[in-house]
């Protein structure tokens, strides 16, 4: 254990600040980020703390510890907490983030943080460089898997502009039947583009594109039915229909199975770039399958769009109309069941959608290809660094690993 630590109480340390009722933040664009319990929620004109702090869930069943930076408003679900004595700020982010929260009930009706409780909670506390030192190792982590979260919002954001412009809005189009040439196209592509519209029974489309369904343009694989008893805590991993996020599937919310069943069900095995959807609860959700190590298995009521190639090379197209929000809307108007809805691979190919000729969106295919690869390999890199922190988070609070063996640790790993 080290040295020159000091065994406190958090009481010692700090006070818990009650937020504040505050309306219309959902909609406002102030320069101050609103907190509530699970979170940052939206944005005011006003700041609560004016300084940076630490806000802890106040009410709710599942309560989060999070971290701002700047000031900010903190609504009345949660606390932010309020120095006694001098301390990192977000060295004592991460020191509660080794804490269970929700354990920490009053025995009220509804579930809240007790702050009697809270504030005889021990707290091994470094002197204040130190604090510093690991608040700098474990945030230059959390930094870049935030800016991997905003990179990749950004490239999506492009990639789905750029589908609306050619295929929504149909804006190449309407410029070469106005004489114009279309603002920011090469012009082998813009040659790609018709010049007038045709009428058909569903409005205007674009001349020589054609009223489909989405199965003209993908074929369909409804994951495998596992039994209960093939169910381990380790092994290969199984994605759920609770896997299926919006943009990205997440691979830590699976379950697993042996290599040997795995090896039976081998054509439901997952590559990075696959997408996936959602046919249960919340339908219509896709999302890419991440890299990894440990390529996992589709079970049922996930279904995979089978598509010319694998990978990103033909997904482009594919990936962005999925992701627009008509597309979940389509994809919920097929769905049926009373308790929880369900939709079937036909209900999710008979969907009917615009589709543009084979070239064309095969030049959207070469835009998004190098855009989807560049996403996949973020969220790769925030994974890995995700697992560097949470493995070194408490070894760095508690004293065990000292801050010049972590940051070997991460030099080796950068």
């Amino acid at each position: 254990m080290a040295g020159e630590w000091r065994e406190m109480q958090w009481g010692d340390i700090v006070t818990l600040e009650y937020g504040k009722s505050l309306r219309g933040y959902k909609a406002a664009s102030g320069p101050f980020r609103v907190y509530g319990t699970n979170g940052p929620i939206g944005w005011t004109d006003e700041a609560l703390c004016p300084h940076p702090t630490v806000i802890i869930g106040r009410k709710g069943a599942y309560r989060g510890v999070h971290y701002s930076p700047a000031p900010c408003f903190v609504i009345d679900t949660a606390f932010y907490l309020k120095q006694k004595t001098d301390f990192n700020m977000r060295w004592a982010y991460y020191q509660l983030r080794t804490h269970d929260i929700d354990s920490m009930d009053s025995g009220s009706a509804i579930p809240s943080t007790s702050r009697p409780e809270f504030y005889q909670l021990p707290v091994h506390v470094p002197p204040v460089p130190e604090q510093q030192a690991i608040a700098c190792i474990l945030g230059a982590l959390d930094d870049k898997i935030d800016l991997n979260r905003r990179m990749n919002e950004t490239l999506e954001a492009i990639a789905q502009a750029i589908f609306k412009s050619w295929f929504v809005d149909f804006d190449p189009v309407r410029a070469k039947a106005a004489g114009q040439q279309p603002a920011g196209l090469a012009p082998e592509i813009a040659e790609l583009f018709p010049d007038e519209f045709q009428e058909t029974k569903d409005g205007e489309v674009p001349n020589q594109w054609f009223n489909g369904r989405l199965g003209d343009l993908t074929g369909f694989l409804g994951g495998f039915a596992f039994k209960s008893k093939d169910w381990l805590d380790e092994g290969v991993p199984v994605v759920k229909i609770g896997s299926v996020k919006p943009g990205i599937v997440d691979l830590k919310e699976v379950s697993f199975v042996s290599e040997e069943i795995a090896e039976k069900v081998s054509r439901f095995r997952l590559n990075p770039g696959d997408l996936l959807i959602g046919m249960t609860g919340y339908v219509g959700e896709v999302g890419l399958v991440p890299p990894t190590d440990n390529p996992p298995l589709l079970n049922q009521r996930v279904g995979k769009f089978l598509l010319e190639k694998d990978g990103t090379e033909a997904l482009g197209y594919i990936y962005c109309l999925t992701r627009q929000p008509d597309f979940k809307v389509a994809v919920e108007t097929k769905s049926h069941g009373t308790a929880q809805a369900n939709v079937s691979a036909d209900g999710i190919l008979s969907i009917l959608v615009i589709i543009p000729p084979k070239p064309l969106r095969d030049a959207f295919n070469r835009f998004g290809h190098p855009i989807l690869d560049r996403i996949l390999s973020n969220h790769g890199e925030s994974s890995t660094l995700s697992s560097i922190r949470d493995s070194l988070l408490p070894k760095l609070i508690s004293g065990e690993l000292r801050v010049p063996d972590a940051e070997r640790i991460v030099g080796r790993c950068a």
